[in-house]
């Protein structure tokens, strides 16, 4: 049995993974492939908390820009993910993993408010538990979202799994000169500019020493390799 460096884990998954070829909605068939993996660090024993993007049905700063006020279109997307959410609470459910969605927004006939004693107890549970809707407010991406989340619930590294396999100098799909990191600080982001998350998310990762794991979706076993110590992707870290 592999042993497995992560106890606890905040994985954030983007939306738009989710739907696969066609860029929009949902793929089960991508959803099964990454419920798969997640059910195998279950098996493991790693508690997992997942944040889901929802950018495969509303991206708030791109699909509102210049048509409707801010906070309205980050509410429809704080909606998208607590759809995502369900999706993948469900298909969890039929591969035989527990899961609760708990969002940070009201929704009672969907999901239950987030608080941070309850998603301790179902993560002490062995539950996966799904955290929707963001932090609850706008102006705030689901990246930090997912930070605040793995402080809150003392996760020992938020995993972000990205349409990329790393961080790198510059983006790679424009520049192909760009350089891959292996690690990162903090400090190095923030000045570099990186586009790892936005800087609320790094900058409130610094401040409470998470370590974070940025690595490609594209392969969901990357998943469980990063749970088990394997150094793929960057690690951004303290010095």
């Amino acid at each position: 049995m592999p042993t497995i460096k992560y106890k606890r884990i905040l994985l954030k998954i983007s939306g738009e993974a989710l739907a696969g070829e066609a860029h929009r909605g949902l793929d089960f068939a991508v959803i099964h492939e990454v419920c798969e993996v997640i059910k195998q660090c279950h098996d493991l024993g790693v508690q997992i908390g997942l944040v889901i993007g929802g950018g495969n049905f509303w991206r708030g700063v791109k699909d509102g820009a210049d048509k409707m006020q801010r906070s309205h279109g980050d509410a429809m997307g704080m909606l998208a993910t607590l759809m995502n959410a369900i999706a993948v609470a469900d298909a969890l459910e039929k591969h035989g993993v527990p899961a609760r969605v708990l969002s940070a927004v009201e929704a009672p006939k969907f999901s239950e408010y987030f608080t941070r004693d309850a998603a301790d107890r179902y993560l002490n549970q062995g539950i996966v538990t799904l955290f929707a809707c963001g932090t609850g407010s706008p102006y705030f991406s689901t990246d930090t979202g997912a930070v605040l989340r793995g402080v809150e619930i003392e996760a020992d590294a938020i995993l972000l799994a990205k349409n990329v396999d790393g961080i790198y100098s510059a983006d790679p799909n424009v520049d192909p000169a760009a350089v891959k990191f292996d690690t990162l600080t903090y400090d190095e982001v923030l000045a570099r500019h990186l586009k790892a998350t936005d800087t609320t998310a790094m900058t409130l990762a610094m401040d409470n020493h998470m370590k974070l794991v940025c690595f490609a979706l594209k392969e969901p076993s990357n998943i469980l390799r990063v749970v088990c110590g394997e150094k793929i992707g960057t690690i951004v870290k303290e010095d």
